[in-house]
């Protein structure tokens, strides 16, 4: 092995006779780091959009759903069943539904949940999203997301009028006790939160609340839970997790990712394309150096080897520094966030980075054995070579 990584080396050395070669394996180096380079930073992207979102979905929703038709009448019976539950951190009792904001003839549609304010931090983060003011507390108090109180030009204290579709457009007045940022759009623009007893009133709900929310220990393990909510509390309630309620919008994120991958893969074969012409010409070119090699006792095996080190050296070179590249590129994105996003489009405001090693290794991977495919024909061509025929028109 020694020796046929020696002439490797050598051979992919410059020549005076071949600069070109040299040339050409320089261009296939940077074409495997490239499509390297390439695919880490994209699969970091897509992953960090994946972490991101699930992230700030988790923080101001609940992990795992407990409903029943027409409303829970007893939600502190329900929350008392399951806090014996392994994995299962609080719960928290709340009312949802659709409601429009109304101010000087400009009204909007948005989301308003009625919240326990004592048990919703227990099972959510939105508390430490709120930037001024704090959750509702008082009669008539909502807390809004920081879109929100932009698109109405709403300040802390001001009071806002909100339609109730429960009971026929009748209007509502609410004074604005809060601004929340949890830095995805959709909720900073739609989500707004009052007390229970504010939400019963206002979509005519006096006994009953529409969920209670879970706060599991890990966020993967919400299916078992689920499973063991269920086995306590019976078939007559219905139980969801997050995964399921967004299943569609990471179903459709996971399939993006595989697909770019699928098509950045493909920079990564065009350059194990400019591989195989480079050590087809090496060969073409080193064809009385394989004679002499051969002549002088060096085995078919070893004559294969050599060429195979020497794609193999050209795609470790590339991946190595298209990694390098890689990496240097996503902590630049993660650490200085100079490319901004329009929110109201991509839910967040900065790209999102996230490194997952086990894609990189992935991606490494890949890229050495595709490239090692790629030596095998030049490979297979050089040993086949006939040392007499090699020597005789040289």
């Amino acid at each position: 092995m020694k020796f046929e990584l020696q002439v490797a080396l050598r051979y992919l050395k410059a020549r005076h006779k071949s600069r070109f070669v040299s040339l050409v394996t320089l261009i296939s180096i940077c074409g495997v780091a490239v499509g390297v380079m390439a695919l880490i930073v994209v699969i970091a992207v897509m992953t960090g959009f994946d972490d991101d979102l699930r992230e700030k979905i988790v923080s101001v929703n609940p992990q795992v759903y407990i409903q029943q038709a027409n409303g829970i009448e007893n939600p502190d019976e329900v929350i008392d069943k399951i806090k014996g539950i392994e994995d299962v951190v609080a719960a928290s009792p709340f009312i949802e539904g659709q409601a429009l904001f109304f101010q000087n003839k400009y009204a909007q549609g948005v989301l308003l949940r009625g919240i326990d304010s004592q048990r919703e931090p227990k099972v959510t983060r939105l508390k430490e999203y709120i930037i001024t003011g704090g959750l509702p507390n008082s009669k008539q108090a909502i807390l809004i997301g920081s879109e929100l109180a932009k698109n109405f030009g709403l300040a802390l204290g001001e009071e806002i009028t909100v339609v109730s579709p429960a009971k026929k457009g009748k209007k509502h007045q609410f004074i604005v006790c809060g601004v929340f940022t949890s830095g995805m759009y959709d909720y900073d623009a739609n989500l707004t939160y009052t007390s229970i007893s504010n939400a019963q009133e206002f979509f005519d709900m006096p006994s009953t609340v529409s969920a209670v929310g879970v706060k599991v220990t890990d966020l993967f393990k919400a299916g078992e839970v689920k499973r063991e909510i269920l086995k306590t509390l019976g078939l007559r309630y219905w139980v969801k997790t997050w995964m399921e309620v967004n299943r569609n919008l990471f179903s459709s994120l996971k399939l993006e990712k595989t697909v770019m991958f699928i098509i950045l893969a493909l920079i990564i074969l065009v350059a194990c394309f400019n591989i195989i012409s480079t050590l087809i010409m090496m060969v073409m070119e080193k064809t009385k150096d394989i004679g002499i090699l051969m002549s002088l006792g060096a085995t078919r095996r070893s004559i294969s080897l050599i060429f195979t080190l020497s794609g193999l050296i050209i795609s470790t070179l590339g991946t190595t520094l298209g990694a390098a590249a890689g990496f240097l590129i996503c902590y630049l994105l993660k650490t200085y966030k100079f490319i901004k996003l329009p929110a109201d489009i991509y839910y967040v405001d900065t790209l999102p980075v996230q490194i997952q090693w086990s894609d990189s290794f992935l991606i490494a991977l890949c890229a050495i054995a595709i490239s090692f495919l790629a030596t095998l024909y030049p490979a297979y061509q050089a040993s086949r070579l006939n040392p007499v025929e090699a020597l005789r028109y040289e």
